[in-house]
């Protein structure tokens, strides 16, 4: 079901969540699974990298990224996603300070490529992630809502009316979608291009959680694309090292995709967005060129969510197939998140936080918690063992 959400004040769910338990003193020693910040360790090439690089502080970083950087980016999502037509580093790829700063600009974007449309409108699903609805928010669009497809993590277009379509400039869509860890599959990217080229709007696909899956790696946008083999308009992908690689305070990723939008969204940056470091991205050079640190990653989340069906049981329902997540069915997500730190001393989401009311007012994450899995096991093991004995 798809809908336009009524006006709103785009709050912080963290802010929102800090207001709601000041004055609570947590009933245990306090952990922290509301913040999806990765606490895995960081990747041992990191200091020495940026150590061989400490001069380059001394210059402001080009707009476009080093050669090598982009160079990196293109050979690892052809290797990644087994692409058929090359990636080019020159016209196809621009580093990111994290994917964030990213997702908000690209709105401004794809508002800035279709200026002729008078009245324009961004589908963002339900939960999102905030800054869809702040760039949507600022490039004056009209944000529509939808839930995704059961299972996956795209619209159901058919839910979606002609006369919306016409007008949409950009869909954000997430795979593993944020929170709950759907997987889009080949074929439902493939039908989200063919809609975005007939009706000719942007897919602003964020994939930062692409690398942490239980046991399939998610089908790409671009490998959607590439296997299209009308070549790579209309698409942006987004990628980020804080989950990959564990590395949320180095602020750095990429986006990737129609060289046509990243021409025009490049002038753009040049004038207003932050550059990246070349110390920064000479740390994410190593890090795209190595996998094994991303598979002990995955691994160790993979251990938790395995702790977490053993411990939780039927309240679990069924493990998200992707991201690092869990969206547990709770009845009253907010009662649920103060039981859970007046009482136990863990800290969570509602998932009413995570979303907005759709046009009939409805909020689809209220009956829901979002619990981060990103402290070490240990840690995690006695976050689920109380969440176990309060949650019932």
């Amino acid at each position: 079901m798809a809908g336009t959400t009524s006006a709103t004040r785009l709050v912080s769910p963290f802010a929102r969540l800090n207001e709601r338990l000041a004055g609570i003193p947590p009933g245990r020693a306090p952990i922290n699974l509301g913040l999806g910040e990765p606490q895995h360790a960081v990747p041992p090439f990191v200091g020495p990298t940026i150590a061989a690089h400490i001069d380059a502080f001394g210059r402001y970083p080009l707009i476009r990224g080093t050669d090598d950087f982009r160079t990196t980016i293109a050979e690892w999502l052809g290797r990644r996603y087994a692409l058929v037509h090359t990636i080019d580093p020159e016209r196809m790829v621009l580093p990111l300070n994290g994917s964030r700063e990213g997702l908000f600009f690209a709105a401004l974007g794809a508002r800035e490529r279709s200026r002729a449309i008078a009245r324009p409108a961004m589908l963002l699903p339900n939960p999102f992630y905030q800054a869809y609805a702040a760039g949507a928010e600022a490039a004056g669009a009209e944000i529509v809502l939808y839930e995704p497809e059961d299972g996956g993590a795209l619209p159901d277009l058919s839910a979606i009316p002609e006369e919306t379509l016409a007008r949409t400039i950009a869909v954000y869509a997430a795979s593993p979608s944020i929170p709950q860890g759907g997987v889009a599959t080949l074929g439902a990217w493939k039908r989200l291009i063919e809609a975005a080229r007939a009706h000719d709007f942007m897919i602003l696909a964020d994939e930062c959680y692409s690398e942490i899956y239980r046991a399939t790696p998610p089908p790409g946008v671009l490998e959607a694309a590439d296997a299209m083999g009308e070549g790579y308009g209309n698409v942006l992908t987004f990628h980020s090292l804080s989950k990959r690689s564990n590395l949320p305070g180095l602020r750095c990723g990429f986006a990737a995709g129609d060289p046509g939008f990243i021409a025009g969204w490049t002038r753009l940056r040049n004038m207003a967005a932050p550059q990246v470091p070349t110390p920064i991205q000479a740390v994410a050079v190593e890090a795209y060129r190595d996998e094994t640190h991303v598979e002990a990653n995955r691994a160790l989340y993979n251990e938790k969510f395995a702790m977490a069906e053993a411990m939780l049981g039927e309240r679990l329902g069924k493990v998200p197939a992707g991201g690092f997540f869990l969206w547990l069915q709770v009845g009253d997500g907010e009662a649920a998140a103060v039981r859970l730190w007046e009482r136990g001393g863990v800290r969570t989401i509602p998932g009413g936080y995570l979303a907005l009311p759709d046009a009939q007012g409805r909020n689809p994450g209220d009956a829901y918690l979002r619990v981060a899995m990103v402290q070490d096991v240990d840690v995690t093991r006695e976050a689920l063992s109380r969440m176990a004995e309060l949650l019932g």
